[in-house]
């Protein structure tokens, strides 16, 4: 794997560093229950995308106000559910490689600062730079969250290593001018089988050096 130049990684949250994916889709079940919507039509577009984002694609007849309602009620049913909420596998030494290299890293992610503080705490995981859905204007796939966590690292976007499991983040890193690794099989620059592939990687990269 050649990653040669990269300055700082930026990382997804749910389903990249922490498996958290369970608890997704319970929320999203009980909340299509709730909302007499098909559970699979919310799965198969929710995963990666700030919650009122799904909500207008799904209930697209929603005012503004009934869609801050049904997404509040959405990460309401997340907030507590921590039971399963573990680090990916290979997520510690991956980020044990990032220190031992000297590479900053940043967490970006569509869910609110309260459940994303919440999952990473689970998950045993203290991001260095955090950049929610609360901090941006607009969320994935636009690349507002991937821009905001470069700037704090000094590193330009281009230099900048995006690590995603879902479309919209790929297309927001993309978006942003990064270079994109892909997870679970999506077409990023890279394409990663777990996360200690890119540990293997970086430490290959900087040995070249």
């Amino acid at each position: 794997m050649d990653l040669p130049g990269i300055g700082a990684v930026l990382f997804d949250m749910d389903g990249t560093l922490v498996d958290s994916d369970a608890a997704v889709e319970r929320a999203w079940e009980r909340w299509a229950f709730e909302y007499a919507v098909e559970p699979a039509a919310a799965l198969a577009i929710a995963h990666g995308s700030p919650a009122d984002q799904t909500i207008r694609r799904l209930l697209p007849a929603l005012d503004d106000a009934a869609v801050a309602v049904a997404a509040a009620r959405q990460l309401a049913l997340q907030y507590d559910d921590l039971s399963d909420v573990t680090a990916t596998p290979g997520a510690h030494e991956l980020l044990s490689t990032l220190a031992r290299l000297g590479l900053p890293w940043a967490v970006v992610t569509s869910a609110d600062v309260r459940l994303a503080e919440a999952r990473l705490g689970a998950a045993g995981i203290a991001p260095p730079v955090l950049v929610t859905v609360e901090d941006v204007r607009e969320g994935k796939p636009a690349p507002d969250g991937y821009l905001r966590a470069a700037a704090p690292l000094d590193v330009p976007p281009a230099r900048c290593l995006v690590v995603e499991d879902a479309e919209v983040g790929v297309r927001a890193g993309r978006a942003a001018g990064a270079v994109t690794a892909a997870l679970k099989g999506l077409d990023g620059d890279l394409r990663l089988a777990d996360l200690t592939q890119l540990t293997y990687g970086l430490s290959e990269s900087a040995t070249a050096r």
